[in-house]
């Protein structure tokens, strides 16, 4: 999909009211595209809403949970009794869970599967359709992770939801194809969003300095959503099915391919080193 200039496009973003959502929201609107967003943080998606409007888009906003089903349905048919269809479709809404897979609840399971793998699925359930139908192509970007390709005990519910968007994707991507339709795996590394300070913690992690530490790090890293949001639009328009973004993201990507083996004793390696520092 050419990207360079999308006047005349409507891009659907979830997820939208901060961080990567937000940004690739206002990179799509800075391009000419009017926006479809939603989320359940209704102030921070008013706030995107208005920077959206700042740029001269029309802007359909919602209040949505891209986990229940029965709201999706609604939101996509209330939808297209604007537009025929999503021209550009990002399924960006996900959550974080630190933890171990012993020390997970299965109520954890339900949440974190609800919203980073069912959310996507929704997503793609409720509008591609009507893309396919319109016959005009576009693209559909579903947000995964580096952990999506990196193993880590310690992210093992949030690995497994972002592995899962990562291997859907790549199905989607040759199923859209004959129909000009793209599909991009987002996949960032270390990024300094709000996710830091709202993901949930879980048995050994569940503490103030895992916490204070963890937004730290991320923090002093220096990659924000805005710079998540520049890549992306080159990714779209290279049509690239799984997309690093970040240094780390890239570096992980290509040991993953290479050496497995080493990626699984890094991982690990680590793991122990951050830990020990968090003890001591």
């Amino acid at each position: 999909m050419d990207v360079r200039n999308l006047a005349g496009k409507t891009a659907l973003v979830t997820g939208a009211a901060s961080g990567i959502g937000q940004q690739s929201a206002l990179a799509f609107g800075r391009r000419g595209a009017d926006l479809v967003i939603c989320d359940i943080d209704e102030a921070g998606l008013a706030e995107t809403e208005k920077e959206l409007q700042g740029l001269g888009r029309q802007v359909q906003s919602r209040r949505v949970d891209v986990a229940d089903r029965d709201a999706m349905q609604a939101f996509a048919n209330d939808i297209h009794q604007h537009v025929d269809s999503i021209d550009l479709l990002m399924n960006n809404a996900g959550v974080a869970l630190g933890g171990r897979f012993l020390d997970t609840s299965l109520e954890d399971w339900d949440w974190i599967l609800g919203i980073n793998l069912r959310g996507v699925i929704h997503g793609c359930h409720f509008f591609v359709p009507k893309m396919k139908e319109a016959g005009r192509g576009g693209h559909v970007v579903n947000v995964s992770s580096a952990a999506g390709y990196l193993p880590a005990s310690v992210l093992s519910a949030y690995g497994t939801t972002k592995y899962a968007v990562l291997g859907l994707s790549e199905s989607l991507s040759i199923e859209l194809a004959p129909h000009g339709i793209g599909v991009t795996a987002l996949c960032p590394g270390i990024i300094d969003t709000p996710i830091t300070r709202s993901a949930r913690l879980r048995g050994e992690l569940d503490s103030a300095d895992m916490r204070t530490e963890m937004v730290s790090r991320y923090g002093k890293r220096g990659y924000g959503p805005e710079r998540v949001a520049t890549n992306l639009l080159k990714a779209i328009q290279k049509n690239r099915t799984v997309a690093p973004i970040s240094p780390e993201a890239w570096l992980g990507y290509g040991f993953k391919r290479l050496a497995p083996g080493l990626v699984r004793w890094l991982a690990a390696r680590g793991e122990r080193n951050a830990m020990e520092s968090i003890g001591s």
